[in-house]
């Protein structure tokens, strides 16, 4: 059974596709996601700053992760980069950044994800890749499930400001993102 908060050391790394270069400067649609505490968020509707990463899926322990998800550029990581941001929730509140994980997973498989890793966040559920259709995210299959390949974006008033892509090592997303808050204050108006 893999560790899944720990990441291989011969760890695939994604290379850029250019798959989400179109996005920084875009609005977020009117798109109405389901968060794990059964709360229902307009991502058109999202004042001030957030961030949103978006992970291919989270394993669970007791459930061997598909053959070969380690060779997949990217896939591996949902609980490391996970972790890393409740780890950094504090500070990204100190920051007045509010967050949210994003997969194609049901709410009820999110929600065991988010209990188990303790996550003061909430997670976003988008089963039918609505985001994926009305922003064109790049996406991956595997064993019949079409997954979001892993992002994250920085929204502020509902407007993609930045945009992490492709996230390298997923551990060190939280971090990069951090930095980059730091260096890029949102003016207040």
């Amino acid at each position: 059974m893999a560790n899944l908060s720990a990441l291989p050391a011969d760890l695939v790394a994604p290379i850029d596709d250019n798959a989400a270069q179109h996005l920084e400067g875009m609005s977020l649609p009117a798109l109405t996601l389901t968060g794990t505490d059964n709360i229902c968020i307009d991502l058109a509707e999202l004042k001030a700053r957030h961030v949103i990463y978006i992970y291919p899926m989270t394993g669970r322990p007791e459930i061997p992760l598909p053959d070969g998800w380690d060779q997949i550029p990217g896939a591996r990581g949902c609980t490391p980069q996970s972790c890393a941001f409740r780890d950094h929730y504090a500070e990204l509140q100190a920051l007045n950044v509010n967050v949210f994980g994003l997969s194609s997973q049901s709410t009820e498989y999110q929600l065991e994800a988010r209990e188990r890793l303790h996550l003061p966040f909430q997670l976003l559920s988008d089963h039918t890749l609505q985001i994926r259709d009305q922003l064109k995210l790049p996406t991956f299959s595997v064993l019949g499930m079409t997954l979001y390949k892993r992002l994250t974006m920085i929204v502020d008033n509902g407007q993609i400001t930045k945009v992490f892509y492709p996230v390298f090592p997923p551990d060190r997303n939280a971090d990069d993102v951090i930095t980059w808050l730091h260096d890029n204050p949102l003016a207040i108006k």
